[in-house]
């Protein structure tokens, strides 16, 4: 079944946010790959893509041909609910080492915990080399885990609440905290006050957007700076209080997104959409959603290479209706 998009923006007919199926124009969105195995993180080099996958293996896509290539952990994944192999993310030297960044949720005497490692891709393979963090608590729920690496060089790492919402507001708990890596292998907490921090991305001036799933609608896209609070669980979506920050953009009390991974595209703010089942369009000066694109179920990540926009579907993580294709890698035209 030909899935259609949508779309309609505020910017060119001045109204409020609406879908409208282009059909004198076609899909919008074509498929570069299908049969995706709950990806996770999109990463692109020399025409390459590597996507994490939750089951364990780097989806490495030429061409719109995949292969699963498997990933040896030194410890096996955590069976519980959205747990695996999650934020990854490739180094900026991996044109000569194959080394990329990798968080992932591990199981220990039947107790979860989440950990930061280095993956070296080999022949077909990746095996892991290096642990930088481990022995972060988690729980059945909220572990965060994405990676992206900053315009400053540094690996930021977003850890969730672990279904605890006093840990957000623990300055001695890593958890509902955003973390950056120092120059000497060691973390810092950049922020705090987070639920489930998901996606991160930077605006052309450098400064640092974050999206995150409310405890009850009320998600929110954050302008994150170092050394603020954030304010979960004191405050959430449109509250304020002194000291704490509010978000930009929020979904509001009656409407809930479950937002992931994000991007700029040429000047505008994507966020990928599990429960929302689009990407938004955000301009962050306004604070508005511009408009969605929609049509394709779960979303969990956008990739920006400056000149197409990509992203990938999770119909297959056990909360979506899967089609025949799912999972899939599409470019918007």
């Amino acid at each position: 079944m030909k899935k259609w998009l949508l779309v309609i923006s505020l910017v060119l007919f001045g109204c409020t946010e609406e879908a409208v199926k282009l059909t004198t124009q076609g899909p919008i969105a074509e498929k570069i790959t299908t049969n995706l195995n709950i990806p996770w993180s999109i990463n692109l080099h020399n025409n390459t893509f590597y996507i994490s996958e939750r089951v364990g293996t780097i989806a490495r896509i030429q061409g719109g041909s995949v292969v699963h290539e498997p990933v040896r952990l030194s410890d096996n994944l955590a069976a519980i609910s959205e747990a695996g192999l999650l934020g990854f993310v490739l180094k900026s030297d991996f044109e000569e080492t194959g080394e990329a960044f990798a968080y992932y949720t591990y199981d220990i005497n039947g107790e979860p915990f989440n950990k930061v490692v280095t993956l070296k891709r080999g022949e077909d393979e990746w095996q892991e080399t290096a642990i930088h963090l481990d022995g972060i608590p988690t729980g059945n729920i909220h572990h965060g885990g994405r990676l992206e690496i900053g315009p400053d060089g540094s690996l930021y790492v977003t850890v969730g609440d672990a279904g605890n919402p006093s840990n957000a507001q623990d300055p001695t708990s890593l958890n509902g905290k955003i973390l950056r890596m120092e120059d000497d292998g060691s973390f810092e907490i950049f922020s705090m006050g987070h639920r489930n921090p998901q996606g991160l991305a930077w605006a052309a001036d450098g400064a640092l957007y974050e999206a995150e799933h409310g405890q009850s609608a009320n998600d929110e896209i954050n302008l994150v700076e170092q050394g603020k609070n954030y304010g979960y669980p004191i405050i959430e979506g449109e509250k304020s209080e002194e000291g704490l920050e509010t978000p930009i953009v929020t979904s509001g009390s009656d409407e809930t997104w479950a937002p992931s991974g994000i991007t700029f595209h040429k000047g505008e703010l994507y966020v990928a959409t599990l429960r929302g089942e689009s990407v938004k369009v955000m301009n962050v000066e306004t604070g508005k959603v511009e408009h969605s694109i929609t049509g394709f179920g779960r979303v969990r990540d956008v990739f920006s290479d400056g000149e197409s926009l990509y992203f990938i579907t999770n119909n297959t993580d056990g909360r979506g209706t899967p089609g025949e294709d799912d999972d899939v890698l599409y470019r918007i035209k």
